[in-house]
């Protein structure tokens, strides 16, 4: 018999790794759907509580003034509850004197407006006729108020006009106000509540944290009130002072309303942050200017000095215990505040900035730094002449110091 040929099995084709549905579901770690799934829920995440931010974000401010105003308060409410009073009356006690002061600042400056208004208009002509003569004789015009008058009452002339456009943005600025008034009222609202209820309000945080992490939020609190109340009484201080200065300035060089020109420069130039100073002092300026120019003068010299005084004496006193910033850091953060939350912002800016920075200063470690160049101010050397040679058996004396 003949034998039958060998049948040669083909060699088996190895799988490479990773081809295959099979084998690419077998190598695949098992975390990685669930990581996946994970990203995309907290990118939809992300977006939802950013949509939600965007929507909500007239009410999230309200909410931040309130908390703000409520830091201001509390601590004048909770001297008046340590001495017996209730804290709903306390706090109605404290929101009273704050309206009544709010009101007569508005209606001293609103009264003062409407009379340096009235004057002005009344004035007009003569201040017309007096530019007109100006300019006359410096240009070899030969322009008449009549004709002026004429020119600019007519009907297609600016004062036409813009008597138009007053008009039809009167309904816009009515509602503008009543926004802003509706808007005042729910700040108040919620302050008092936050103020009131303050004790109960914490109670009902804290119950839902463990004993170690309450005593970090407690203390957070208490940063928030002590460093905002200090910023807001350092600032009333600085601010009392102000106005008292000015007032007496404004009595000697003459100025009409010393009062409420004084109020204004206080008020506004220590609550209103970067530009409060000049805004603060460009009203009694103004004043003094339409009395007589050479007042005017005057009251400018007055506010560039005391401004320098207070810069350099009195603001570092009064805040050396409420709110220790560096000047720069100060300025920073209200642009941040203002790029953030517009004049809300540049208002709270300075305040939360100190809440922070003593927070941080609770969790940082501080440790004794080296001696360099560049960690402290170079000290003047001693001149030669001040350097006086002794004569034999007697010590030199030492220099004098620079």
């Amino acid at each position: 018999m003949t034998a039958l040929p060998e049948r040669h099995e083909p060699p088996a084709v190895e799988e490479a790794p990773g081809e295959g549905g099979a084998a690419a579901g077998a190598d695949m770690p098992r975390w990685v759907p669930r990581a996946i799934v994970l990203f995309f829920a907290g990118v939809a995440g992300f977006l939802l509580a950013w949509w939600l931010v965007m929507e909500l974000r007239a009410l999230l401010i309200v909410l931040l003034v309130s908390l703000f105003l409520s830091f201001a308060i509390e601590p004048a409410v909770n001297w008046l509850a340590a001495r017996g009073w209730r804290r709903g009356t306390a706090t109605s006690l404290i929101f009273l004197a704050l309206t009544v002061v709010v009101v007569l600042f508005v209606f001293s400056i609103g009264t003062v407006l409407v009379r340096e208004l009235t004057h002005f208009v009344e004035s007009a002509p003569g201040y017309l006729q007096e530019l007109v003569g100006w300019v006359n004789r410096r240009f070899g015009t030969e322009i008449s108020t009549e004709q002026l008058a004429e020119e600019l009452t007519r009907a297609e002339g600016p004062l036409r006009d813009l008597a138009t456009r007053a008009a039809e943005n009167a309904v816009g600025l009515s509602v503008t106000v009543l926004g802003g008034v509706f808007q005042l009222f729910t700040v108040a609202l919620f302050t008092w509540y936050l103020v009131a209820d303050g004790p109960r309000l914490r109670r009902v945080i804290l119950s839902a944290m463990p004993p170690g992490r309450q005593q970090h939020v407690l203390r957070t609190w208490e940063i928030a009130i002590d460093k905002t109340g200090g910023y807001i009484y350092s600032r009333v201080l600085l601010a009392a002072i102000s106005a008292l200065a000015t007032w007496i300035a404004l009595s000697l060089i003459g100025v009409p309303y010393p009062v409420p020109l004084a109020l204004w420069v206080g008020a506004v130039s220590q609550f209103v942050p970067v530009v409060g100073t000049y805004l603060a002092g460009a009203m009694p300026v103004l004043v003094a200017l339409l009395n007589e120019p050479v007042e005017g003068v005057l009251v400018l010299v007055y506010i560039v000095v005391y401004q320098q005084i207070e810069n350099y004496v009195l603001a570092p006193r009064v805040t050396a215990r409420t709110m220790e910033l560096h000047p720069a850091v100060a300025f920073g953060t209200v642009l941040a505040g203002a790029a953030l939350l517009g004049p809300i912002g540049a208002v709270l800016a300075l305040p939360a900035a100190a809440i922070l920075q003593a927070f941080g200063s609770t969790l940082i470690d501080r440790h004794e730094v080296l001696e360099s160049a560049l960690t402290s101010d170079p000290v003047r050397r001693p001149s030669r002449r001040r350097q006086r040679k002794a004569p034999a058996g007697e010590e030199a004396e030492p220099p004098s110091p620079g």
